[in-house]
């Protein structure tokens, strides 16, 4: 597969997965996009939906990841991306528990996760980490404005999936908003991610 190709798919993961919750999270009977995860979307009879997301955006950023390995300017920002897409393909793979009574009639908490459960929030923090941790190895590769950029996404990115981790577990001053704050960062994620395909795309 060509260089041009793999990075390609680092232009369109992004924004397919992004169009897939949002679908999913508008049409989905009882599921409030302002207050539940979006990997709340893989629970239910219509779960499949979200699950094929998943895969397929980690697929998709593993391609990323070879052709940033191939014709990119950093072999660590390259594996890193490619973290970023093995822990999407994780989060895929194991289902996440129920949390803030979705689907219904399930507590806001459960009492001890389950094993795919956890799994599934391991894979998913070595996922963000990764990614923010490309946001600052990439952050010297183009010009000054472009740095700013990229430190400036990998502190959002990390402090709104902090403040959305929070909302999902203990604080219940933040409950009623953490599919909200977890949107913005997976946004501010996403964004970087395929701005950094296309730069790459045309450098």
């Amino acid at each position: 597969m060509g260089s041009q190709l793999l990075l390609a798919c680092g232009v369109t993961a992004g924004p397919l997965f992004t169009a897939t919750y949002l679908l999913a999270g508008a049409t989905r009977a009882d599921y409030k996009p302002l207050r539940h995860p979006v990997s709340s979307l893989t629970l239910g009879h219509a779960g499949w939906t979200q699950t094929v997301s998943f895969l397929c955006a980690g697929l998709l950023s593993l391609a990323f990841a070879a052709g940033l390995w191939q014709v990119g300017p950093s072999r660590w920002g390259a594996l890193l991306i490619g973290a970023w897409g093995i822990g999407l393909l994780g989060a895929g793979t194991f289902r996440t528990d129920p949390v803030r009574g979705y689907p219904p009639g399930t507590p806001d908490q459960l009492q001890r996760p389950t094993r795919a459960g956890a799994l599934h929030d391991l894979l998913s923090l070595i996922a963000f980490l990764a990614l923010a941790a490309a946001c600052l190895v990439l952050a010297s590769q183009g010009s000054l404005g472009w740095a700013i950029y990229s430190i400036s996404s990998a502190v959002l990115f990390a402090a709104t999936m902090i403040l959305a981790n929070a909302a999902f577990s203990h604080n219940q001053r933040l409950a009623g908003v953490g599919g909200l704050i977890q949107r913005v960062s997976i946004t501010i994620g996403w964004t970087w991610l395929t701005l950094l395909a296309i730069r790459t795309m045309h450098a």
